[in-house]
């Protein structure tokens, strides 16, 4: 059995993205990327809110929002103001939310 062979077919993360969803700064690949930081986002707050042991409702009532509201972050079918998003985390969860920008 030669490896060589299937070697060449292992593809990257990214080259498979570019490859299915075209390169970055496409609009098909854009929204392929935006959907994946929703989803991070909202994995993140989930996660979150697991570690300090709080159910939706609760973190809901600490924020001044409602479980529903919660539940569409954490599954990724509602996107979140930034200014909703730092409520959650400072006043809910007792976190700090940081924004950063690479290049």
């Amino acid at each position: 059995m030669n490896n060589n062979n299937n070697n060449n077919n292992i593809k990257t993360l990214s080259q498979f993205k570019d490859k299915q969803y075209g390169k970055v700064g496409t609009s098909k690949r854009d929204d392929l990327d935006a959907g994946y930081e929703n989803f991070k986002i909202g994995a993140m707050i989930h996660d979150a809110r697991l570690e300090k042991g709080l159910t939706q409702e609760q973190l809901a009532e600490k924020t001044g929002t409602t479980k529903s509201y919660i539940s569409k972050i954490e599954n990724n079918v509602k996107e979140a103001r930034f200014s909703t998003l730092q409520k959650i985390v400072e006043l809910g969860l007792g976190g700090h939310l940081e924004l950063s920008i690479k290049f």
